[in-house]
C-alpha cells in the first residue's frame, strides 16, 4: 500500500464511531424547562450543558441589564461572547474594549477580565465556555447566594461574592477553576481538572447573604 493510501486509511479511522446514546439537542431560550439563573441582575439561561455536549462546552444565553455584569475574575477555561443585542464594555488584562451587536470576543483561559453593560439599554449575549462547567458553577453559586435577579444589583454583588469566596474558598470557586477578587489575582488552587470537593452549602444560607 502506498504512503498516500496509508494516510487515507489512517484519516478514515481517526474519527471515533458515532455514539447512538447521544441525541440531537434542541433548545429555546424562552422555554420554561431550561434553567434561568439570576445573578447580579443578569439572567443566564443554560441552552446547552455539559451533559448535552459530552463535557466539551456549554452554551449560555445572557441577558445583561444596564449596569449588569460580573466583577473582575479569571478562570481556567476558554470563554467567548457574541453580542446579539445592545453592547457591553469588556476589560481584558485591564484594557477596555467596547463590544457591539454582531461582534464576538474570546477570553483566553487564566486571563483576568470583566464585562459590564455601561449603556442605557439591555444587552443580550451568547456565551460559550470550553470545556463545560461554567453552567454548574452558576447554578451552585446561585444556590449559595440565595437570591434572584430582581432582588439584587451589580453594585451589591461584589461584597456578597467576596463573602462567599471567604467561606467557600476551596470548594465552589477553586473547585471550578474560578477566581474572583478586586484584581482577579488571588493565588491559584487545584482546577476542575482535578477532583472537585463537595461544597458545604450549609455554611452560607439565604439569611446570611447581607454583607457584614
Amino acid at each position: 500500500m502506498s504512503d498516500n493510501a496509508n494516510s487515507a486509511a489512517k484519516s478514515a479511522t481517526s474519527v471515533p464511531l458515532d455514539d447512538p446514546k447521544r441525541y440531537l439537542t434542541v433548545s429555546h431560550a424562552d422555554h420554561s424547562d431550561l434553567p434561568h439563573i439570576g445573578l447580579a441582575g443578569d439572567t443566564y439561561t443554560i441552552l446547552l450543558n455539559g451533559k448535552d455536549t459530552a463535557g466539551r462546552f456549554c452554551l449560555i444565553d445572557m441577558h445583561v441589564p444596564p449596569g449588569g455584569g460580573p466583577p473582575p475574575h479569571r478562570h481556567d477555561f476558554e470563554e467567548s461572547f457574541t453580542v446579539l443585542e445592545g453592547e457591553i464594555e469588556a476589560r481584558f488584562r485591564g484594557a477596555k474594549s467596547r463590544v457591539t451587536t454582531g461582534q464576538t470576543i474570546n477570553i483566553a483561559a487564566n486571563a483576568p477580565h470583566q464585562f459590564h453593560n455601561s449603556s442605557t439599554q439591555p444587552a443580550r449575549l451568547l456565551c460559550i465556555c470550553s470545556p463545560a462547567g461554567q453552567e454548574e458553577f452558576f447554578a451552585e453559586l446561585f444556590h449559595v447566594l440565595g437570591f434572584d435577579a430582581p432582588n439584587t444589583s451589580f453594585e451589591c454583588l461584589p461584597p456578597l461574592l467576596h463573602r462567599v469566596v471567604k467561606v467557600h474558598r476551596n470548594t465552589i470557586f477553586f473547585g471550578y477553576g474560578f477566581e474572583m477578587s478586586n484584581n482577579a489575582t488571588v493565588a491559584r488552587k487545584p482546577s476542575r481538572a482535578e477532583s472537585r470537593p463537595q461544597s458545604d452549602l450549609s455554611r452560607i444560607t439565604a439569611d446570611e447573604t447581607a454583607y457584614r
